[in-house]
């Protein structure tokens, strides 16, 4: 802790120096670009309520939800970002071990449920409602809510002072350890991801490259800051180096998250519908040679149809017998004739004589 004021700060605490402080560049950098996130993060939500009604493709807006529940837990990684350039006390421990997670697991279900929407889409079939997407985010971020709750409930009711008075190889430990479901989820997004290399519609494709690319940088960027917090500061003798690490995922994270997936993703959100990539609006099956049908087809309908469409003739209906119409002949009239009088030609005689 900084005994005087540094150069760049006023009457303010001392946890909150780096945020101010001059000398420490590092702290003034990471919020200067974790605001810059949390100002770019609320434009795209902005960008996305304004794209929703130019979606023409009802699977795309569907993922409307997924999109924005994505965009609030980028938010929220930007802003816990300043939790960790305060310096650690007793009132911003919590915060950090209940929101690191809740948040992080928040994003990746976001991302593991439009990779299990793609693998659907892919191989064209009908794509997810937009509630039994949102209904699978929640059951996805909720278990990590639910050991959150559980462990700062423990620790702080049961063994506040021990919790409050960790030692900080203990803290980093817990703190990697409520994360173990995070990785989890990270590591079942980016195999079910590459499942949606396999479809038959290029289209849905590009949309599963977005979030392999994302999940692969953020493993990159998770394997670095956890060797650093449990190993490389200690070895390196920089303990002091451990909220700066923390920080600087957090940044990281959130601007690859905009940039590998949120800015791809909105750009295709509003492409024209291509009907010879994947099956159109409205009609989503599997493709001919593997389409299926159920008992046997009427195949008097079916023929009846191609006859009526090459011939134009429309005396008969496709879905009546296999028979087809006539117009049917009056019968032939074989009653015995009866005599009748013959007109005698007198008939129109008056009585007159006839002139010479």
């Amino acid at each position: 802790m900084t005994t005087s004021t540094p150069r760049g700060c006023g009457s303010i605490g001392a946890d909150y120096y780096l945020l101010c402080d001059i000398e420490a560049a590092w702290g003034i950098v990471l919020e200067s670009l974790a605001a810059a996130g949390v100002l770019i993060t609320i434009s795209f939500i902005c960008v996305l309520f304004f794209l929703i009604c130019k979606v023409q493709d009802n699977s795309k807006r569907h993922m409307v939800a997924v999109y924005f529940f994505f965009l609030l837990g980028t938010l929220g990684l930007f802003g816990l970002t300043f939790a960790f350039i305060i310096n650690l006390n007793d009132r911003i421990r919590p915060t950090r071990f209940f929101l690191f997670g809740v948040i992080f697991a928040l994003c990746f279900s976001c991302l593991l449920t439009h990779a299990f929407n793609l693998n659907r889409l892919v191989r064209g079939r009908k794509p997810f409602s937009w509630l039994v997407l949102l209904l699978l985010i929640i059951s996805f971020a909720l278990v990590q809510v639910v050991i959150n709750i559980e462990y700062l409930v423990t620790m702080l009711v049961h063994q506040r002072d021990t919790f409050l008075g960790m030692s900080r190889e203990e803290t980093n430990k817990d703190f990697v350890m409520l994360l173990i479901y995070v990785l989890f989820l990270m590591a079942l997004t980016f195999l079910v991801s590459m499942f949606t290399f396999c479809g038959s519609y290029k289209s849905w494709k590009r949309h599963g490259a977005h979030i392999f690319v994302t999940v692969l940088f953020s493993i990159a960027i998770w394997v670095v800051w956890i060797t650093m917090l449990t190993k490389g500061n200690t070895v390196l003798e920089h303990q002091n180096w451990d909220d700066p690490v923390v920080a600087i995922a957090l940044v990281s994270n959130g601007w690859i998250f905009l940039i590998m997936f949120i800015i791809p993703e909105i750009c295709f959100l509003t492409a024209p519908l291509k009907l010879g990539d994947y099956p159109p609006e409205n009609d989503f099956c599997q493709p001919r040679f593997l389409k299926q049908t159920d008992g046997v087809e009427n195949r008097a309908y079916r023929q009846d149809e191609i006859v009526q469409g090459e011939t134009g003739d429309l005396s008969y209906s496709p879905y009546s017998s296999n028979f087809q119409m006539k117009t049917i002949e009056p019968p032939n009239d074989f009653s015995i004739p009866r005599p009748k009088a013959r007109t005698s030609p007198y008939h129109d005689y008056t009585g007159g004589k006839s002139p010479m």
